[in-house]
């Protein structure tokens, strides 16, 4: 909170943190030995080895010591910068497992189980330590003076959703070297007010990131011979208890049975880019787009549901907990 003590987040997390990676290092332990001893799945492992090890560090240190309070905000940047590339190098080791291993559903079940615990795991000790070190670092946000660690208590939607949009339209635009439009309408009881929530802009912006990327390519791929793209449509709507986000394409549509898999870890519709390739970033990549966004929204007691018409387009619908 905004009258949050330094002192208390300090104790609390030196003994939060190690529980947290403790927990998430066991689960990777259990994973079939074909996959951990990929050499992306070991360097992921060595990562959480070494930022356990940092964190224990400081259970015995005085937390009325100014110095230590400052080298575990440094100590924290160094971690959440370390795990920087977690989700791709997980992902290029479930290529290097699939490129050797026969398909086995019942193994693929596992490592999806799996993957949804890891990657819920890495979103929650993020937040922890954004919260954390983003308060307590002694600097102010100057673009955005109100929030509250990476909470902005006053998110507005709708900006969240055009910097998505242009971030997406601008990768479209050097791939394809056309995009399609954005039409947004929002509606809520507060009229001429634009729709804001409480929540975390950057979790929202990755989500909207991820569903127009999908909706661009899929448009185009189907009207690749019209210059009169059909736009993409975003309806904002705020309720009582939900708030939700309906991205619409007439990209052509998803086969009702296929809809699973789109969230599946195992399963991508596009080549796998290469990690280290100065490129840049690809419009479809590892296929954990919408399946790591679903987190993002149930992270907060929400959700994203894919509703898909085949030969016609896809609505995607973020649920919101206001």
């Amino acid at each position: 909170s905004i009258n949050a003590c330094e002192k208390t987040s300090f104790v609390f997390l030196r003994q939060e943190l190690p529980v947290r990676l403790s927990n998430i290092m066991k689960e990777i332990n259990l994973l079939p030995d074909k996959l951990l001893t990929t050499p992306s799945v070991q360097m992921v492992q060595s990562w959480y080895i070494q930022s356990l090890m940092e964190i224990l560090e400081f259970l015995d240190k005085n937390p009325d010591d100014y110095k230590v309070l400052e080298e575990f905000v440094d100590a924290l940047v160094t971690i959440r910068n370390r795990h920087n590339d977690v989700v791709p190098t997980m992902a290029q080791g479930i290529i290097e497992y699939k490129e050797v291993f026969p398909h086995d559903p019942v193994t693929n079940q596992n490592i999806q189980y799996f993957l949804d615990r890891f990657y819920m795991s890495r979103i929650s000790i993020r937040m922890l330590i954004n919260q954390h070190s983003l308060i307590f670092d002694g600097t102010a946000n100057p673009v955005h003076p109100n929030t509250i660690g990476s909470i902005d208590p006053n998110c507005k939607v709708g900006d969240v959703v055009q910097d998505a949009f242009h971030s997406a339209k601008m990768l479209c635009d050097q791939y394809y070297l056309h995009s399609p439009d954005l039409i947004l309408q929002e509606m809520s009881n507060k009229k001429n007010l634009p729709i804001s929530i409480e929540y975390i802009p950057s979790h929202l912006y990755h989500m909207l990131f991820e569903l127009f990327k999908n909706a661009m390519r899929a448009t185009i791929e189907t009207h690749e011979n019209i210059n009169n793209l059909p736009p993409i449509q975003v309806m904002v709507s705020l309720g009582g208890e939900d708030m939700s986000i309906k991205v619409s394409d007439k990209g052509g549509g998803v086969p009702f049975r296929r809809i699973e898999n789109l969230f599946s870890y195992m399963y991508s519709t596009a080549p796998a880019p290469q990690i280290g390739e100065y490129t840049r970033p690809p419009l479809a990549g590892f296929g954990y787009g919408l399946p790591i966004s679903r987190l993002y929204a149930k992270y907060f007691q929400g959700d994203l549901q894919l509703y898909s018409m085949e030969g016609h387009g896809t609505d995607a619908v973020i649920y919101l907990k206001v």
